[in-house]
């Protein structure tokens, strides 16, 4: 006998803290899912709590207003059954059970866990197995690990409940959900954050459990900016032959709804025998009625992949964007030079806020060149962005006077240029005191991984956006933009000078980039490979690079690592960002050989 399943996964996003505001989200997304005739609504990780809560979970006062949420919510479920991620805070933790953090004597045993809510109440919970403690992830200071499997049975249909990374292991949770407890369905929920690559390596993982464990797998995943972390949602549906049969967008929210069909008579294939069960299964009946209402079906949806490029720009888009609305900021200023950094910033600024809650501000000193000033005054004009003017050069020079009676004879040289850039900074700073507006600073990865940027100058702000952007990737996204732009009968909003010149500070007479850094089309693959892959100095030479060059640049990364600590946070949009992923000491002798 074929039995039918309609599943909603809602892919919401949620504010970290925000218990209340996040649970009437949910109960909103609930009528929804109700409306659309459901009979499981799927929430992702932490749905309750917002995601990575971080130290709120060491509070007691947090634990507890998240279980009065939680209560609140059940009572808003009704004729459907809800599975929603929270922070579950269970009794005294015993020695034996402590994660790798020293929990305080006393401290409640926390869980990253998931509740299933049925007839208004919380008929079972599942908690997170696998904890990660690498890259941005750092749950094992802060959860005690699940060491059960749950299965759950509605009119017919069993299904297992898992979160995140329980699924990344073939040996993991749902081996035995299936093997063991008989599930034909995977609820699996997520906030999985995004990087390059990331969503087509998922796919690939959840088509290769589909297909190990002859199941269908529901994949739900979170979706916003948190931080310097961004959540893609590109929540899934893959069916038994490792198919994606159904997706939500990329970085917006949704309600994807399928129809799910399983029958009631088969077993699943390769059951194991309890002496290789590796977890203990728990089994819950929350139905038994068969559904006697015939539903109209609905049309699976399935969404095309972005490619490289319009993934990455909505990423940074998605991350200003919510940076600033969940700080509560209105309004933010760019630091725009007429050079491609700020140019890309602005460009993402206006494209996430609003053409009205950007400024433009362009400070000219005696080495700015005529091409950059019109370039920036041609690039504010196509977007319809406010521009500031704000000449630094007799502020520089009443600086440069007041320091030379202690300076001497000292000759003029990188001191006086990094001048420039802290006025900037200053006034930058002060616009934003006085306005309460956000500055978004505009150093790239490249920059910034070798040190090239002034602290307390172009360093300085709240939020940077183009931090993890490599420079070369900073040009493909400028171009990206541009074609974007006309693609919908738009301007091209970034001048093509801006594009074609050589990158340059303009803080000396006919300084360029070059003169101080190997050319960007060889600083970006050295870095690459010595930040992200953590490479040797005989690895990265093997690539055919030269031996001084990937020693200089090795050295400029080394020793940047104090201004970097000092830096704004970022979004992250690769595997390793100079953030979170990357916690290197200040004070370090050790050289990669």
């Amino acid at each position: 006998m074929m039995r039918t399943c309609r599943i909603a996964m809602v892919q919401m996003n949620p504010v970290v803290g925000d218990v209340d505001g996040n649970v009437r989200a949910i109960g909103s997304w609930v009528k929804d899912a109700r409306r659309a005739g459901a009979d499981i609504v799927v929430f992702p990780e932490l749905a309750v709590t917002g995601y990575p809560p971080e130290d709120l979970v060491l509070r007691p006062s947090f634990l507890r207003d998240t279980a009065r949420a939680l209560r609140w919510l059940t009572t808003q479920c009704r004729d459907l059954t809800v599975v929603v991620g929270y922070v579950e805070g269970g009794g005294k933790t015993r020695p034996r059970e402590r994660a790798s953090f020293v929990v305080p004597s006393g401290l409640r045993q926390v869980f990253n866990a998931a509740a299933v809510i049925h007839d208004r109440q919380v008929a079972a919970t599942c908690q997170k197995t696998f904890l990660p403690n690498y890259g941005v992830f750092d749950e094992s200071r802060y959860f005690s690990p699940g060491q059960k499997a749950l299965v759950c049975q509605i009119r017919g249909v069993r299904f297992g409940v898992n979160i995140c990374e329980d699924i990344w292991y073939a040996g993991g949770p749902t081996c035995d959900q299936v093997a063991v407890g008989g599930a034909q369905l995977i609820l699996n929920i997520n906030a999985s954050p995004y990087h390059v690559g990331k969503v087509r390596t998922r796919q690939r993982m959840l088509a290769e459990r589909a297909k190990q464990n002859n199941v269908v797998v529901s994949y739900t995943n979170m979706v916003g900016g948190q931080d310097e972390v961004v959540f893609d949602g590109n929540s899934m549906i893959v069916d038994r032959k490792g198919q994606v049969v159904a997706r939500a967008a990329a970085f917006e929210e949704e309600l994807l709804v399928a129809d799910l069909f399983f029958d009631g008579g088969a077993r699943p294939a390769g059951r194991k025998t309890r002496a290789s069960q590796q977890y203990p299964v728990k089994r819950v009946r929350l139905s038994s009625v068969e559904q006697r209402k015939t539903k109209k079906p609905v049309p699976l949806k399935n969404r095309d992949l972005p490619h490289d490029l319009e993934e990455i720009y909505q990423a940074l888009v998605t991350g200003v964007r919510d940076y600033v609305r969940k700080n509560g900021f209105r309004h933010v200023l760019v630091a725009v030079s007429g050079g491609i950094d700020s140019a890309l910033t602005a460009v993402i600024a206006a494209d996430a806020l609003g053409l009205d809650r950007v400024t433009g501000v362009f400070m000219p000193s005696p080495f700015t060149s005529r091409e950059s000033h019109s370039d920036a005054k041609a690039l504010m004009k196509a977007l319809r962005v406010e521009l500031l003017t704000l000449s630094i050069t007799r502020l520089w020079k009443q600086y440069v006077r007041a320091l030379s009676p202690t300076f001497g004879e000292r000759a003029s040289g990188v001191t006086e240029e990094n001048l420039q850039a802290r006025i900037r900074g200053t006034l930058v700073m002060a616009l934003s005191n006085k306005f309460g507006h956000l500055v978004l600073t505009t150093g790239n990865k490249s920059e910034m991984s070798v040190g090239y940027a002034t602290l307390y100058g172009d360093m300085a702000g709240g939020f940077a956006v183009i931090k993890d952007v490599p420079k070369i990737l900073v040009y493909d996204l400028a171009r990206y933009r541009n074609l974007k732009a006309v693609d919908t009968h738009g301007r091209v909003v970034i001048p093509q000078r801006v594009i074609d010149r050589a990158p340059s500070a303009e803080l000396k007479p006919g300084q360029i980039d070059q003169d101080a850094l190997p050319p960007y089309g060889v600083l970006d693959p050295i870095l690459e490979a010595y930040v992200e892959q953590d490479c040797s100095l005989q690895e990265i030479v093997g690539r055919g690079f030269p031996l001084q060059t990937v020693k200089h640049v090795m050295a400029m990364v080394d020793r940047s690592e104090y201004k970097r600590r000092q830096a704004p946070i970022g979004i992250k949009i690769t595997q390793k960002a100079l953030g979170k992923d990357r916690r290197m000491p200040i004070t370090n002798r050790y050289v990669k050989h």
